[in-house]
């Protein structure tokens, strides 16, 4: 090769290797970063995890991941979305802000999906519950209601039976037997941290069936009322008496993870954890699981609650159609089975679909399934409870007012439950700050 041809070669190789760099450049150029914004529980760990499926099947898009524990992630999302600052391009909210979001025009409508999405086969109660006028504005990732849980060995050492349907009384009665400290097995485990979907998404279904409400048909606070305080005073019993020490720092995660170790003989929570404790991967108790349906007291209703964990696209998101693109793949037939191939059937999301609790592999893989799709379907958001009221909800009010008035109610009742005011006291100071916020909203004069 003489000097020529040698220059030549250089010259080309250096005018490929632009070319390409060149390339590469407009490529990452190209590429969408979305900011998923998203709580951590367990369902949706395993979407991170999974995420980079959607990634390479699409590698004009990257996600950027915002893991955060369930209150702060309501508080960081809830204030970005109310000042349009545009930090994220996928949220992970329920099925109480979707409508009131909808209503305010902060997050963008799901009105063109696809054929292959299948909208007819979401469940109709979490359809309708993350709509607004009819048009969904959000899709869920996953959906549950409350139910019990209990450690079958334990109960049968008691020599009681737990019902399908049990009492209050009656899980009273079973946790008093269970309990035993001094080898860290605790009678129950109950919501205690405070936040308006922590403890006060138990203590509301528990004053549904005690006969209470957070207001009536006329828009009056019943925060401190018989059944409330009836209801209150049992919960803290149960904790006191039959719970585990520092109950009030323990929310759905916490709960989780000391009934999965085997430390709850009882626990009355969200139907997404059955997968999670029957799976003898991540549950030590998974082979002595016993559930059944939320406790009940006086009153039938709203004592199992309906809730939506599900993916929405703020307006101030600059990147829609690629957002969108993500939320319809995480939310899809395909996503679940997906999941249910790659972690195995019984940890597939819950509660969404139709299609899910008519899979011979799930339901095999998932004993519980039928008893899940059935709770969702019974739960009824508008007549829950005894006395008419005015607002939409199980477990909490439909109005927007209800996040500064369920968190701050929750802070009393936790103050009552390590003692630091009497029940009465937390129920006056709630009734009053509820009552103030609904002045100032306008809803009373």
């Amino acid at each position: 090769m003489n000097k020529k041809t040698r220059i030549l070669g250089l010259l080309a190789t250096t005018v490929l290797a632009g070319t390409i760099l060149a390339g590469t450049t407009v490529v990452q150029a190209q590429q969408t970063r979305l900011t998923v914004a998203t709580v951590n529980n367990g369902d949706m760990i395993v979407m991170q995890k999974l995420s980079s499926r959607f990634e390479q099947a699409n590698p004009d898009i990257k996600l950027d991941w915002v893991v955060l524990e369930e209150n702060v992630l309501r508080q960081r999302v809830t204030t970005d979305i109310a000042t349009k600052g545009g930090q994220y391009d996928v949220l992970t909210i329920g099925t109480y802000e979707v409508p009131i979001w909808a209503k305010q025009g902060w997050i963008k409508k799901f009105d063109n999906l696809s054929a292959d999405y299948d909208v007819a086969d979401v469940l109709k109660p979490v359809r309708e519950g993350l709509s607004y006028e009819g048009t969904l504005y959000a899709l869920p990732f996953y959906a549950e209601s409350s139910m019990t849980y209990y450690r079958t060995d334990l109960v049968q050492k008691t020599g009681l039976t737990m019902p399908e349907r049990p009492t209050y009384d009656q899980i009273k009665e079973i946790a008093s037997k269970i309990h035993d400290p001094a080898n860290q097995v605790y009678g129950i485990c109950l919501r205690g941290k405070p936040g308006w979907g922590e403890n006060m998404a138990f203590l509301s279904t528990m004053v549904n069936t005690f006969g209470g409400q957070w207001f009536d048909k006329d828009w009056n606070t019943k925060i401190e009322s018989p059944e409330w305080k009836q209801a209150v005073s049992f919960y803290i019993d149960l904790l006191k008496n039959y719970g585990p020490p520092g109950a009030s720092s323990n929310g759905f995660n916490e709960n989780l993870a000391m009934f999965s170790n085997g430390q709850c003989g009882i626990w009355i929570d969200a139907t997404v954890a059955a997968g999670m404790v029957f799976n003898p991967a991540t549950s030590k108790v998974s082979d002595k699981l016993g559930f059944a349906q939320a406790p009940v007291a006086s009153w039938p209703k709203g004592s199992n609650w309906l809730w939506s964990w599900a993916l929405a696209v703020p307006e101030s998101s600059k990147k829609e159609a690629a957002a969108k693109k993500f939320v319809t793949w995480a939310t899809s037939k395909e996503y679940i089975k997906l999941v249910g191939e790659t972690e195995g059937w019984v940890s597939a999301p819950p509660g969404t679909r139709a299609s899910t609790y008519d899979n011979k592999q799930y339901v095999e893989a998932a004993p519980f399934a039928k008893f899940v799709e059935q709770a969702i379907e019974t739960a009824d958001p508008i007549n829950t409870t005894k006395n008419p009221k005015s607002y939409v909800g199980v477990q909490f009010a439909g109005i927007p007012e209800f996040q500064a008035i369920g968190t701050q109610t929750g802070q009393t009742m936790a103050a009552a439950l390590t003692g630091q005011m009497t029940v009465d006291q937390a129920l006056k100071t709630a009734q009053s700050a509820a009552e103030r916020a609904m002045r100032q909203a306008g809803y009373k004069k």
